[in-house]
């Protein structure tokens, strides 16, 4: 057996002296005060700010550019009767931000309706045919949400049908903007918004807040909204950082207090406990489940569960979406292994500096989870490309570090249209174009990435001894949640540990382990592990071999009972560090 492939990157330390104030200050472990120096934080004051996020904090909505115009033609749209469409992308961020705008507006005006793209037949962003749509059924008011920044043809198309448009987005604008009555964007180079990291469910709370402030609504009547806000916020991947920090934590609050029906419904379908749903289980229960009816079906029906008004409604939405994720799961697996063995058979498209797999039979719904997978078995960037409407459609996933977006936008010629960010994107092209895209795409990464990208890193906070781990140390811990981009759960490294001989294999094939692991240098502390997909350890650690690990500290819920436990990120052998 060897060492891990992974290279492990310990975080240089804080100042010393502000890590030794914090601690004093505080009252807390150094190795606390050193994880908040390393968020920035080094007075008393910015850690009540961190610890208690405030409502109260969160910044002015009419800072952003065009939210006047945005509010007042709303209003009027309200107050006159005008038919609304709230309008978003099939993704969890927009139909949770689909479902938030619109669970708000529907208490103010009846004549409303929302709408969804169909991700087979009109594709990402605003379409023609859901233009058409709103003008065949009487809407003079579209709301963009998640989408539309891009859409300069299609609002000059819906302004010739009589439709004003709102955009409401968060990705980066190219040159122009659309001619809309108000485009919503913290990322506008125009636009001084002092947080520009917001999801597009985040922008559309915004313009939530600024209706409400402008027409004496109490905050308190919105603060329930935020459970939607928090699915996005942690699927989406954004920072949890500045603003959204704010609203992630009190999204978090209400998720787990009183969570909308239908969010209730899929937290009960992916069997997590009702008062204990973390951001992680967002990430990998949550998320998933809404993400996988606008690939397998329609986004459609993950905003009719959001707003559900009754619980038998919502409960059967609910079951409906599970069927449709354990649907996607499998061909999630088929086509995985599918792309897996054309790699180790040379009948890709390419896989020397980036991985390039393409079958025109693929669910286009799934290739974007298929690439993540390549990228996480061969560590370079990976591009999934499958057939829909006549032309190769796919999607792409890199590695830290690496844009790939830069890379995929300077093939912009031959594509029929793109878009993403830094790690991730969507494409689009015909066949004919594909051989000359792979050929530059090739040239692309190799000309900018650097070696280092290629090897998967563990960036480790700091070294904690396993008697450190105390009651009170934990209970701090959790006080640094929600995690995630800015704010990541700290990883600790521990040192010549080993296991009490009553470690397992656990998992269908016994790919995964349970440990009881104890610190040599502390032999009465023993402490609970899991290592995911650290099967192969399993004999060395049985024998009584030492380890290094690197690892989160959690709560595991079983049965209603918490303990704490270590998720293992990995493993090294002593005997063999030279």
């Amino acid at each position: 057996m060897s060492i891990s492939e992974k290279k492990w990157l310990l975080k240089e330390a804080a100042d010393p002296e502000v890590v030794s104030r914090l601690s004093s200050e505080l009252g807390v472990d150094p190795v606390l005060a050193e994880l908040l120096a390393q968020r920035g934080v080094s007075t008393f004051e910015q850690a009540r700010a961190f610890f208690r996020p405030d409502l109260a904090n969160l910044h002015d909505p009419f800072l952003m550019k065009d939210m006047d115009k945005a509010v007042d033609r709303l209003g009027k749209a309200v107050f006159g009767g005008e038919k609304i469409l709230v309008y978003g992308d099939y993704d969890v961020d927009g139909t949770t931000a689909v479902a938030l705008v619109y669970s708000f507006l529907q208490n103010y005006t009846r004549n409303i309706d929302f709408y969804i793209p169909d991700r087979y037949d009109e594709g990402y962003g605003v379409s023609y045919k859901g233009i058409n749509w709103a003008a065949d059924n009487g809407v003079k008011l579209i709301i963009t949400l998640d989408c539309g920044i891009k859409a300069i043809e299609k609002v000059e198309y819906a302004r010739s049908k009589g439709i004003d448009m709102i955009i409401c987005d968060h990705h980066l604008p190219e040159d122009g903007l659309p001619a809309a009555v108000a485009v919503l964007d913290p990322k506008r180079e125009d636009d001084s918004y002092p947080f520009d990291d917001l999801s597009g469910c985040g922008v559309g709370f915004k313009l939530v807040q600024a209706y409400a402030q402008k027409h004496d609504i109490p905050l308190e009547e919105i603060v329930p909204l935020l459970d939607l806000l928090a699915v996005s916020i942690a699927a989406d991947l954004v920072s949890v950082v500045g603003e959204n920090r704010i609203l992630a934590y009190y999204g978090l609050k209400q998720l787990n207090s009183n969570p909308h029906r239908g969010l209730l419904s899929m937290i009960n379908q992916a069997g997590l406990d009702p008062n204990h749903v973390s951001f992680d289980d967002i990430v990998f229960k949550i998320g998933p489940r809404l993400n996988a009816a606008g690939r397998m079906e329609s986004g459609r029906i993950s905003v009719e569960l959001l707003i559900a008004q009754d619980m038998r409604t919502a409960e059967r939405v609910a079951k409906e979406i599970n069927q449709h994720n354990t649907e996607r799961k499998s061909i999630d697996r088929g086509i995985t292994s599918e792309a897996l063995e054309m790699v180790q058979n040379n009948s890709c498209l390419c896989q020397e500096n980036l991985t390039i797999v393409y079958n025109p039979q693929w669910h286009k719904g799934v290739v974007g989870i298929v690439a993540s997978r390549l990228v996480e078995a061969y560590f370079k960037p990976a591009i999934v490309l499958t057939q829909s409407n006549g032309f190769v459609t796919g999607s792409a996933r890199s590695v830290g570090g690496f844009d790939l977006y830069t890379a995929i936008e300077s093939c912009a010629d031959l594509l029929e249209n793109f878009g993403g960010h830094l790690f991730a994107a969507g494409l689009t092209l015909k066949e004919e174009n594909l051989p000359e895209f792979v050929r530059r795409m090739d040239a692309a990464v190799k000309g900018n990435i650097k070696p280092e990208m290629l090897t998967p890193i563990v960036n480790i906070d700091t070294k904690l001894d396993f008697s450190q781990i105390t009651p009170k140390f934990f209970r701090i811990l959790k006080q640094f949640q929600p995690f995630g981009p800015g704010n990541n759960a700290p990883i600790f490294e521990t040192d010549n540990v080993y296991d009490n001989g009553n470690g397992r294999k656990v998992g269908a094939d016994g790919g995964h382990l349970k440990l009881e692991l104890i610190q040599e240098s502390h032999p009465y502390h023993h402490i609970g592990a899991i290592a995911f997909n650290k099967g192969e350890f399993f004999d060395s650690i049985a024998d009584g071999n030492p380890i290094d690990v690197c690892y989160s500290v959690v709560e595991n819920y079983f049965r209603g009972i918490a303990n704490v436990q270590l998720r293992i990120k990995d493993i090294r052998e002593r005997e063999e560090i030279i």
